[in-house]
């Protein structure tokens, strides 16, 4: 039996890919407006072809043509900027959220999308605000004007599946998602510990990330568990710069995520952020460090997207 065949729309440093890639699928095409994403994405799935494209600019008769047939899967990650209550200056009501924010709307295109390309299966990865009252009923009267009548919100938590950090996120696909979750939860003390000190030896992408003198001072001074930095969100107020515990799982790594190592008085390099989203260290993130670390912040972590594949993979393929 060949290997199904997946699209990624959204497409970012391949978080979401590498699980379904590393289950079996066969990663067909990805589309992200990134220059850098691209750059990433096509040095860890050489045999993909990556439009670097804005995706209202391409049909799913483009996306066929190009590859010749029809995918099985197409997976994504709209932005989630409009939705998450991180962001304080997200629209006041939700609808406009999803048919105003310029953001928001690209939403709409994954569902476009799918419905020009019928996959077999589809999951779209955003925030669980996504599938709050007002917005759950117009996502789901989206898709079900584009031919898919059944359409489930699966919330599922990374820190259940193996990753050492908390992200809790909404899967909405055209299928229940029920993968099994793992007895034990990875902490910081195991993502870390068996990588070398920075720059001592060719571990990609983990090189110091250099700071100021004052801001080295003020680091040495933050305890375990605590924040250097506050910023406001949309209804609460947010750490950043974080001494981790090394005896439980991370906070929740974003792409303006900063981390103190629980050690040692430095930031954590992009490669340990990355451990911490349980990437294996031969996946390469190219670009600047910024957007590096946006690369890794903004991803669907490998080890839950794994899990997904393998529960899509035996219930829908085999």
């Amino acid at each position: 039996m060949e290997s199904p065949t997946v699209v990624d729309l959204f497409s970012g440093g391949g978080g979401f890919a590498r699980g379904f890639s590393e289950a079996g699928f066969n990663i067909a095409l990805a589309i992200d407006n990134d220059e850098a994403c691209g750059k990433t994405y096509k040095l860890n799935f050489s045999r993909a072809a990556v439009l670097v494209e804005d995706i209202r600019d391409v049909s799913g008769r483009d996306i066929q043509h190009i590859l010749g047939f029809k995918p099985d899967v197409v997976i994504g990650s709209p932005p989630c900027e409009p939705f998450t209550g991180a962001n304080p200056n997200r629209e006041p009501n939700p609808l406009d959220r999803l048919y105003r924010d310029p953001l928001g709307i690209l939403t709409l295109e994954f569902v476009r999308i799918v419905g020009e390309i019928k996959p077999k299966i589809f999951v779209m990865e955003n925030v669980p605000p996504l599938a709050d009252g007002a917005l759950r009923s117009a996502v789901k009267r989206e898709f079900e004007y584009v031919g898919y009548s059944r359409v489930f919100f699966n919330i599922l938590r990374a820190e259940d599946f193996g990753t050492p950090s908390r992200r809790t996120r909404l899967f909405i696909s055209n299928v229940i998602m029920n993968p099994t979750p793992l007895n034990e939860r990875m902490t910081v003390e195991d993502a870390l510990k068996d990588l070398p000190p920075p720059e001592t030896s060719y571990v990609p992408n983990h090189e110091v990330v250099p700071i100021s003198e004052r801001r080295l001072k003020k680091i040495a001074r933050i305890k375990v568990g605590k924040a250097m930095y506050y910023y406001q969100g949309a209804s609460r107020r947010l750490p950043n710069f974080v001494r981790l515990n090394p005896n439980d799982i991370a906070p929740t790594v974003l792409g303006s995520s900063r981390f103190i190592h629980p050690y040692e008085d430095r930031l954590l390099t992009v490669r340990e952020q990355a451990r911490l989203m349980g990437y294996p260290d031969d996946h390469l993130f190219v670009g600047g460090r910024e957007q590096q670390y946006n690369q890794v912040g903004e991803s669907v972590p490998p080890p839950l997207s794994r899990a997904i594949a393998e529960y899509l993979l035996k219930l829908y393929f085999l």
